[in-house]
């Protein structure tokens, strides 16, 4: 280890080394990102203005769409820059500082949208109580837990990450600092850092799927009991937006995480980011809430909208 040179900064190669192509991209993720922006604000005004909105759908919406605003911020600036900069490096401080919050992000994420789809259930399965059921109260707990249980995850597999030796090669085939990938860069053995990322997927990952599921499940199955077609489908098309998402999202974020390194390639790793990091953010206030009617509504009370009605 003494004839080892320490590594102070990694070189994020990104999606492309062409310039030509780095000013599309450069255009294109701008866009998307103040699309995400743009559409993630507006959501959260428009619940906070509109008495109407004050649901516990609405009160997950909105956390969602803060989450999505930081966890998109994390990741698409940082690459903005790096595809107008001659130099495309990062600290290494400043990568585990990323890998830090992409994790407690995307952690959150996947337990607001388990919150969600329990939301749902109550709502389906057990209409009569979904008053006590989500109260005001369940909703601000399982929020709070949503970012405690993320944070925690996030905590361990940083502060083992922060053991580790970089002595090179320091370049990333990525456009952000993503753990699977800087423990492939380490000079130390990743043997307990692997494990943990494995298990706090595992359990962070796999337990807000089983949840999902579970009331899925139960959501399914009511509806299929449902006499009329229209009741089906009314109730149906409260939940079939959130089960795609929830899907495109479980899919592509746990298969790069728990993934052998065998089938790993450069730019399926990346597809899969760009659709969990960058377009879901993007898409969520739109699947979410742009296509709900008392949504739509409230943005044309507020005048400047009114194209969506």
């Amino acid at each position: 280890m003494e004839n080892q040179t320490t590594v102070s900064e990694f070189i994020l190669l990104g999606l492309s080394s062409d310039p030509q192509m780095q000013i599309f991209l450069f255009l294109l993720f701008l866009v998307i990102y103040l699309l995400t922006l743009v559409g993630n604000v507006m959501i959260m005004l428009v619940i906070r203005a509109d008495p109407h909105l004050h649901t516990p759908m609405h009160f997950f919406l909105f956390h969602l769409s803060f989450a999505d605003i930081c966890y998109s911020s994390v990741t698409v600036p940082n690459m903005l820059m790096n595809f107008r900069a001659k130099q495309k490096t990062i600290s290494v401080d400043g990568c585990i500082a990323q890998m830090f919050f992409f994790f407690l992000l995307a952690g959150t994420e996947i337990f607001i949208l388990s919150a969600m789809a329990y939301d749902r259930y109550a709502a389906i399965c057990d209409p009569l109580h979904y008053v006590q059921t989500m109260s005001k109260a369940i909703c601000v707990q399982l929020v709070i837990g949503a970012w405690t249980m993320a944070f925690l995850g996030a905590t361990i597999n940083t502060v083992f990450v922060l053991k580790l030796h970089f002595c090179g090669p320091n370049q990333i085939s990525h456009f952000s600092c993503e753990l699977p990938l800087l423990l492939q860069l380490s000079c130390t053995e990743i043997l307990i850092n692997q494990v943990l990322l494995l298990t706090s997927t595992v359990i962070l990952g796999l337990s807000s799927f089983l949840l999902t599921l579970i009331s899925y499940v139960h959501i399914i199955s009511t509806i299929l009991r449902i006499r009329s077609v229209e009741g089906r489908r009314k109730a149906f098309s409260t939940c079939s937006s959130h089960l795609i998402v929830v899907s495109l999202l479980y899919l592509t974020a746990l298969f790069q995480y728990i993934k052998p390194s065998s089938v790993s390639s450069v730019v399926l790793d990346e597809i899969f980011s760009i659709q969990y990091s960058v377009l879901t953010p993007m898409l969520n206030p739109i699947i979410y809430s742009l296509k709900n009617k008392e949504v739509k509504r409230a943005l044309g009370k507020m005048g400047k909208f009114k194209f969506l009605k």
